[in-house]
């Protein structure tokens, strides 16, 4: 038994450590970052917590329109100590005396001038709000994600031209010293091809830098630990994809406007200041509320039992309350004045939002033109670049051109491959970004 008991153990820990270990190893697509943060990260949990918080809201609004019902007893001691102990008419007369009283209090206010409904839709309002709210944070957090998604794919792919970059200033330091030993080549020149060979080094020190410091963020954002192991899937993105159509501006503008939860949050503030208006001129309009309640006590003065004084001493009321307002000081006309002033507020906070968006929706457009077509012209500087570096660089090993024009031309080729990077995953962004406002999903 022991030893399926330790069987077990060890298939279970083998088990979890390759669990632990795939998970680990595991490349994260941008489809993988968003699923994982909208279900862990703290701002989103916040955020629905919050629209839990407004439900409760709901909830006690809708119970403030039931009948309230309270039970109250009372009990006390008392001491007369100048009354004489006697028992007149049936009646104990005690210095130290005992007396108690039970009852049961309903109120309900039947027309408070609609103050009551109207704040039970106001919290529907609030709860929808808060739901909204709860989109956009996870909508920031999205749009991060992609953001820093990107930058990491740029920058794997530029630590690769690097790379290459790299070796081929390897190779021509390697070839400058073999020039140098047969008398064809300078010290000083071989100290410039040395340089180079070390700027490249230095260069992809730096962008893995980069890299490690744009996973930390993108982890932080998926609250994940900033010590386990992680690294982005690489997807093969085909030229004919950065170069897809753009859609117009007007079009996109038109379904963000639609779909945002940014401005419907505008909107819905406008509907919940109405209500606002209409709860502060109840203050105007008469209240109506029913009262009603039983009660009994029971007195140690008494030689009646107990049962029956609460027989003998029970009672019943009931009563109507009209409150009909006269005069306030202003506070009503007060408040409904600073209401509809702030309706005014909420109207303009609309139109600020709708303009917001579209300069954002514009801001991303406008990218998306711009790096689309600086996207095309590197493509055709590249390949000159590539090729006249090619030329330059046979010509070097024949010794036909000297060092000053090789570096040149290679610079020149490292910026084209650069420039190229650089447009493509801005593009790639921008395209992204518009799907996103227009549609709402990355995915």
């Amino acid at each position: 038994m022991n030893e399926m008991k330790r069987s077990i153990f060890l298939l279970t820990a083998g088990w979890l450590t390759l669990v632990s270990s795939t998970w680990a190893q595991k490349a994260w697509t941008l489809d993988d970052c968003i699923s994982y943060a909208l279900e862990n990260n703290l701002s989103i949990k916040e955020a629905k917590i919050s629209t839990q918080s407004a439900e409760e809201d709901v909830k006690g609004a809708k119970g403030a329109l039931l009948p309230t019902l309270s039970a109250s007893t009372n009990h006390s001691v008392g001491y007369t100590p100048w009354t004489s102990s006697s028992s007149e008419g049936g009646v104990s007369v005690d210095k130290a005396y005992y007396s108690g009283s039970y009852g049961l209090n309903a109120r309900w206010t039947v027309w408070d001038g609609n103050k009551s409904t109207n704040t039970v839709k106001q919290n529907k309002l609030n709860r929808e709000q808060s739901r909204l709210q709860e989109q956009i944070t996870a909508n920031t957090i999205q749009e991060q994600i992609a953001q820093l998604y990107i930058q990491i794919l740029y920058l794997n792919e530029a630590l690769k031209v690097s790379e290459q970059s790299l070796e081929t200033s390897k190779k021509n330091e390697e070839r400058g010293q073999q020039m140098q030993e047969v008398g064809k080549m300078s010290k000083a020149d071989v100290a410039q091809l040395s340089a180079q060979r070390a700027t490249d080094e230095y260069n992809i020190v730096e962008i893995r830098s980069n890299i490690a410091k744009y996973n930390l963020q993108l982890k932080q954002l998926l609250e994940l630990d900033v010590h386990e192991a992680f690294s982005v899937a690489t997807p093969d993105i085909p030229d004919e994809q950065v170069l897809a159509i753009i859609p117009s501006l007007d079009n996109v503008y038109e379904q963000a406007v639609a779909q945002r939860p940014e401005i419907k949050v505008e909107e819905l503030q406008v509907e919940s200041n109405e209500l606002s208006i209409k709860m502060a001129r109840a203050g105007y309009l008469p209240t109506l509320s029913l009262t009603g309640g039983v009660g009994t006590s029971t007195g140690s003065r008494s030689n009646d039992s107990f049962g029956s004084q609460l027989k003998t001493n029970f009672d019943m009321s009931a009563g109507v309350t009209l409150s009909i307002p006269i005069f306030d000081g202003r506070q009503t006309k007060t408040a409904v004045s600073k209401a509809r002033l702030k309706q005014e507020i909420e109207k303009l906070e609309v139109i600020y939002a709708k303009d917001d968006l579209y300069r954002t929706v514009e801001e991303y457009w406008l990218d998306a033109e711009t790096n689309q077509q600086k996207f095309r012209a590197a493509q055709t500087t590249e390949l000159s670049e590539q090729h006249s570096f090619d030329l330059l660089q046979e010509q070097f090993q024949l010794g036909l051109k000297n060092i000053i024009e090789l570096m040149t031309g290679k610079d020149k080729l490292l910026s084209a491959q650069q420039n190229k990077l650089q447009s493509k995953y801005q593009t790639l962004l921008a395209q992204q970004m518009l799907k996103f406002y227009s549609t709402g999903t990355l995915k």
